[in-house]
């Protein structure tokens, strides 16, 4: 009998970006069926990984009234399904899903915890979010940790206590090297796309939001274009005025500074990776950032923050360099030597893919899930 697994994000989206590939992986040896709110992303995934999906409305957001309708219809969907593994990523599917698997029994319900919200969050809402992390626990029978400082914020707050496993050396999906690699057609479309002769360029890759780190970034960028015109800064990612808006003046600098080129939102971030000479990723918190692996598979040299998933991904010298977050003086600094110093610069490039190659590698992370679902299935029987 082929056990069945149900796969379970809030929003269509997160699965289509963080499991391609790994639902159809799945699907050669379990009966696998994905579950999110319904839009065209998760027709998108049914197509691509060629598994059933079920379309349940989730809120990101709290709405307690919308949350309860969604818990019901979750408890229905699994009383009718009979999954054996229920596992879930994001905070508001993690929940929902814990909680309905807890109460029809389901027998391994898992959730991966990726970005966490909570530490950066203050007063009653920190509270709020720290005690629907402990209901997600509580409900869950195994909690994997996206990373080392992932686990780690959920031990010093307190969150659980039950064992918690991180899956090969974290993050949920791997990186595919061969799509993210400095091919003869990725170069092209860089040309194409984008031409920096002569100029040293960093590359940004994300929401153009505060908690990014892009008012800092802009500041910074202003005062070294000051200092060398023969930099440039490429921002690949939408804005998002409603959620996190930036400073207005960030936000005219980024439409019409000399220097700045922005691209807005790109289905394929290749290419801006390709004509970039590092990225920079100045963040104030994240659970496991995919575009600093991307990066490192297409040998970029990196500047992040010291955060949850940057300092696990990047080696302080090697494959980039870590500075302390929300600090413009330090971001000033990293970026300046890395214009003054380009060799280092290549080096630490040179070192970047093979590092991620090693501990990243999609297939090796999809084996690893694999096997702890093996795992698991055999504790439990």
């Amino acid at each position: 009998m082929v056990v069945k697994l149900i796969r379970i994000s809030t929003i269509p989206s997160s699965m289509e970006g963080f499991l391609k590939g790994q639902l159809r992986f799945l699907s050669d040896y379990y009966d696998v069926i994905a579950v999110s709110s319904p839009g065209k992303k998760l027709d998108a995934i049914r197509q691509r990984e060629n598994v059933k999906t079920i379309a349940l409305p989730m809120e990101r957001h709290i709405s307690l009234w919308k949350d309860l309708v969604s818990l019901v219809r979750m408890i229905l969907l699994f009383a009718k399904e009979k999954p054996y593994i229920v596992h879930s990523i994001t905070p508001k599917a993690g929940l929902i899903s814990m909680l309905a698997g807890w109460i029809v029994r389901v027998p391994v319900r898992m959730h991966t915890f990726t970005g966490l919200v909570f530490p950066t969050a203050t007063g009653k809402m920190q509270k709020l979010l720290i005690a629907m992390d402990r209901i997600t626990c509580f409900c869950a029978t195994h909690i994997n940790p996206e990373g080392i400082g992932v686990k780690r914020d959920l031990e010093r707050f307190h969150v659980t206590k039950k064992p918690m496993f991180i899956i090969a050396n974290g993050n949920v999906g791997g990186i595919d090297l061969i799509h993210f690699d400095r091919t003869l057609a990725v170069e092209e479309g860089a040309i194409h796309y984008y031409q920096t002769a002569g100029c040293f360029t960093f590359c940004f890759v994300g929401r153009m939001v505060c908690d990014k780190g892009i008012n800092e970034l802009i500041h910074v960028f202003i005062r070294l274009y000051q200092e060398n015109t023969k930099i440039r800064l490429l921002l690949v990612g939408p804005f998002e005025k409603d959620l996190d808006p930036l400073l207005p003046e960030v936000e005219e600098q980024i439409l019409h500074h000399p220097g700045i080129n922005f691209v807005g939102w790109q289905s394929d971030v290749r290419p801006f990776l390709a004509v970039s000479d590092a990225l920079v990723f100045p963040s104030y918190r994240e659970g496991f950032p995919n575009v600093v692996m991307q990066a490192g598979a297409m040998g970029l040299a990196s500047i992040v923050t010291d955060i949850n998933g940057c300092n696990e991904i990047i080696v302080d010298g090697k494959n980039g360099v870590i500075i302390p977050s929300k600090d413009e003086e330090a971001l000033y600094q990293a970026m300046k030597d890395f214009v003054a110093h380009p060799e280092k610069v290549k080096q630490m490039a040179a070192n970047a893919r093979p590092m991620i190659a090693s501990r990243y590698e999609q297939k090796m992370v999809w084996e690893a899930l694999l096997e702890e679902y093996r795992r698991v299935c055999k504790e439990k029987s």
